[in-house]
């Protein structure tokens, strides 16, 4: 197990201010400060705000039979209230307690889902109410619930009697108070935003004070500023928080439109960035690139985020602030990590993957990262965030940074990554017919002297992707001869693309209605290896990788390719 080691000041400074938040969190929920959650109660909702998210009458036809598909995980709850069951999975419990399925019932349009929902509501209320604290009123749950109980208050109130509307509303003005006194205490990052857009849509649904919006206003203002980069990346690096953060932002702009409010200025300029963000992470077939995080990507969701995309024309190239690069020909395409790790408060879910790069060609995938799974098990997690599991090269077997901590650690400061590349350098070498970058990284300089330096270039019209990766000293010398230092580069192949020799040996990439590629090395015999595909939508899949095996002093310098031999045509 790799420990903290020489990081121990970053964990100690994390752990001092996880301790300072609960015990603030704990203070806010004693009943020296529960009496300010308390106070008048709206008259009524003014307007329920859109839902991007996909709904499906078919899953309220589910919910109504006692069935909750929720976090990768099927409860059924024999009758009983789903909420009055003892039910140790966490991440089932964050969904059922963030009520986002109401959606579904929603869209079901029936007197049925609408009495199925208020019932399920009113569960909620008389048990958890008037007892503030535990998972249920975690911040970043509330703030979630709020904004579907505003999204979805139709199908709630359809057909209540005053005595639910009323204690309805009250129970929104609790939380949405709960949660203003509660988000300065949240960490940084998305939840946190979340929070104060969940505020945003409060102010501006309930009938409240000019005051409150104006504050709700400002604070998202703030934290947009704060979160969004200037190329419309989250400061997370992960794609997964554009696209979440956007499926929010977009209805609550639309909201501000709608009640004829002055937006903040940061919400209609992170959206304008934020969305050929989006597209510059996607893939031809629609999939978001598997970087710090990403795992599964919703297609609809997407799909429905991108038609309020009005800037059209080719996704960026270069994120700079975000830390990603885009090489785009033809009908191919290959995105890469060049940049550190985001700070360690941030990086629960960070990966070790630096220079890691996913290729696609047509409406196919061909080399991807391994993802994540988001519902799977804790030691899988683990596995999809170390660097084997990207299509980068690892020195000794060792990743570029560490998320297994010493016991003891994890219970106060999470997983975040710690020790990983400080010093990234990334160069632009575009050119007539040639998308290429070059990007190096010092993950390894600490522990085995060695500075990763890889070099991609498409070229042909999108037909050929060739890379180099270089391993020397900071100081750019090759390294010392009868250093013992192992090399592993990996690519990862997507799981629905075949991989095997052709009668010369080669290593020949296709699959059903799909472009041929063929990979070769000078000076490595590649190999062909198992591998793991957590992204998957049935959960992590088998699959295979190549894998280039050597010495650092006897080879500093690989070069490698991938070839396309033909393209496919519904025609041929």
């Amino acid at each position: 197990m790799q420990t903290a080691g020489s990081q121990a000041p970053v964990l100690w400074g994390l752990a001092a201010r996880q301790a300072w938040r609960r015990l603030r969190r704990r203070l806010r929920t004693g009943p020296v400060y529960r009496w300010r959650y308390t106070g008048r109660t709206p008259e009524r909702v003014l307007i329920a705000p859109p839902d991007l998210r996909l709904a499906d009458p078919e899953v309220a036809r589910e919910i109504y039979h006692g069935r909750f598909l929720l976090a990768g995980q099927l409860i059924e709850t024999g009758g009983q209230s789903p909420f009055h069951l003892d039910v140790r999975h966490r991440g089932w419990l964050e969904e059922l307690h963030g009520f986002r399925w109401l959606r579904h019932l929603n869209a079901a349009q029936s007197d049925l889902a609408s009495a199925n929902a208020r019932a399920l509501v009113g569960d909620w209320i008389s048990l958890y109410g008037r007892r503030i604290g535990g998972l249920p009123w975690d911040p970043a749950i509330t703030a979630r619930r709020i904004i579907a109980w505003l999204q979805h208050s139709a199908v709630v109130l359809q057909g209540a009697d005053l005595a639910f509307y009323r204690l309805y509303l009250k129970m929104l003005a609790i939380q949405m108070r709960y949660l203003r006194a509660m988000t300065p205490e949240m960490g940084e990052g998305e939840e946190k935003l979340r929070a104060r857009i969940a505020l945003a849509f409060a102010a501006l649904s309930l009938p409240t004070p000019v005051s409150s919006l104006r504050s709700a206003t400002r604070n998202l203002n703030f934290e947009l500023e704060e979160q969004i980069l200037p190329d419309g990346g989250h400061i997370s690096r992960n794609p997964r928080a554009v696209m979440e953060l956007l499926a929010d932002l977009l209805p609550l702009r639309q909201t501000y439109a709608s009640q004829a409010e002055p937006p903040p200025p940061a919400l209609l300029g992170a959206v304008e960035r934020m969305l050929p963000c989006l597209r510059f992470f996607r893939h031809a077939d629609g999939s978001l690139a598997r970087f710090n995080g990403m795992g599964i990507t919703v297609h609809d969701r997407v799909a429905a985020i991108l038609r309020h995309d009005d800037t059209g024309g080719a996704p960026l190239l270069h994120a700079t602030h975000s830390g990603y690069e885009r090489l785009h020909m033809g009908g191919t395409t290959v995105l890469a990590d060049t940049a550190a790790p985001p700070p360690a408060e941030l990086s629960e879910v960070a990966h070790a993957g630096c220079l890691s790069f996913e290729m696609s060609s047509g409406r196919h995938q061909f080399i991807v990262n391994c993802g994540v799974d988001s519902f799977g098990a804790d030691a899988f997690r683990a596995l999809s965030r170390a660097t084997a599991a990207h299509s980068t090269a690892t020195i000794n077997d060792t990743s570029q940074a560490r998320f297994t901590l010493a016991s003891g650690w994890e219970g106060w400061v999470g997983t975040p990554l710690v020790g990983g590349p400080r010093k990234v350098e990334c160069e632009r070498l575009d050119n007539d017919g040639v998308h290429a970058f070059v990007a190096s990284h010092d993950g390894y300089v600490s522990r085995f002297g060695l500075v990763h330096e890889r070099e991609l270039a498409l070229l042909q019209k999108g037909a050929l992707l060739q890379g180099v990766d270089r391993f020397h000293l900071p100081d750019g010398t090759p390294a010392a001869r009868g250093s013992s230092h192992s090399i592993a580069v990996r690519f990862h192949i997507h799981p629905d693309i075949e991989l095997f020799k052709d009668d010369e040996g080669r290593l020949i990439l296709a699959g059903e209605a799909t472009d041929t590629w063929v990979f070769t090395s000078e000076g490595v015999e590649p190999v062909v290896e198992e591998s793991i595909f957590f992204a998957a939508i049935a959960g992590p899949t088998r699959s295979r990788q190549i894998v280039l095996h050597f010495k650092a002093a006897e080879c500093p310098e690989i070069r490698w390719q991938f070839l396309k031999t033909n393209s496919f045509s519904a025609a041929g």
